[in-house]
């Protein structure tokens, strides 16, 4: 197999879960401290050689392309006010990676949203990291991940063990042990979304995919599901009967940011690890637990 260089973010959805907010904002650009979502995204595909990147967007989201793109305006402005650092930063934004931008002019599905790549991807493996689940940066996963399918010839998908009672929110697999790795695992089936009774595991499918290019003849031919829109999980499902499919299971780092709870934790946990910051918001957060009588 060779070697994964691209990566391919779905960034179309409407963000419903942070209205108003996301009515003229896309949910992408949801600020964790002074950086985007998606700019941690991007960031964590770089770390690990994927360079070639594609967002794929819709015609409301231009602020994301604007945030990767040079701003020689501001770029000058803050030179000039003896910003070199703030300039620096921003010009370093455009450097980040080779990224690529594509609408999804309907609103059709994630597995659609991923089909519209194969034009970019052409016959090559690629992830594909949804933007609701943002890792630490200190992750593995990904690095992890990619490893695999390089090795294996075998696409591969995130998987964490979550709560019976949250099952249903994500797809589920069931699996059977690899003798030669503890974390690899073969994948038997998918279900999307099951009540808990019905789900084969506790084991649940997370925004992070290492596919062979293989997947775009299954979204292809996946039928419209709920919604009517064409279900990832369903393509995989058909991926997985054809030539298998690989799960990594993993513990830890992982922040939902599309959850608004989860948001908050985001921007606490990871502005509580920068020394600009780590005193000050640590006070804060005790004050504010004094106050509430905790």
């Amino acid at each position: 197999m060779s070697k994964i260089k691209k990566a391919v973010i779905p960034a179309a959805g409407w963000g419903t879960r942070f209205l108003p907010f996301t009515k003229s904002v896309p949910k992408e650009m949801l600020p964790i401290v002074d950086r985007p979502s998606i700019q941690y995204i991007v960031e964590e595909a770089v770390r690990v050689g994927l360079t070639d990147i594609l967002i794929i967007t819709s015609p409301y989201k231009k602020a994301i392309e604007d945030h990767f793109d040079r701003s020689v305006e501001l770029e000058t402005v803050l030179a000039k006010g003896g910003k070199a650092d703030e300039a620096s930063s921003v010009r370093e934004l455009a450097e980040l990676a080779d990224i690529h931008f594509m609408r999804q002019g309907e609103a059709l599905g994630l597995g659609h949203a991923v089909g519209l790549a194969r034009s970019h991807v052409g016959n090559e493996p690629f992830a594909v990291l949804l933007g609701d689940d943002m890792m630490h940066p200190d992750s593995p996963l990904l690095a992890n991940m990619v490893a695999a399918t390089e090795e294996t010839g075998t696409s591969t998908v995130a998987l964490m063990k979550v709560p019976p009672a949250d099952i249903h929110l994500y797809g589920s697999a069931g699996v059977s042990e690899l003798n030669h790795s503890e974390a690899l695992v073969q994948i038997d089936f998918l279900v999307e979304k099951p009540p808990a009774h019905e789900a084969p595991s506790d084991l649940a499918v997370i925004g992070r995919y290492v596919f062979t290019p293989e997947i775009f003849d299954h979204i292809d031919r996946t039928m419209p599901g709920k919604g009517g829109e064409i279900q990832l999980t369903d393509a995989m499902a058909s991926l997985q009967a054809a030539q298998g499919l690989n799960g990594w299971r993993f513990e830890g780092g992982r922040f939902d940011v599309g959850n608004k709870i989860d948001y908050i934790r985001t921007i606490l946990e990871l502005g509580a690890e920068r020394e600009d910051l780590r005193e000050d918001l640590l006070r804060v957060v005790k004050d504010f637990a004094a106050k509430e009588g905790l």
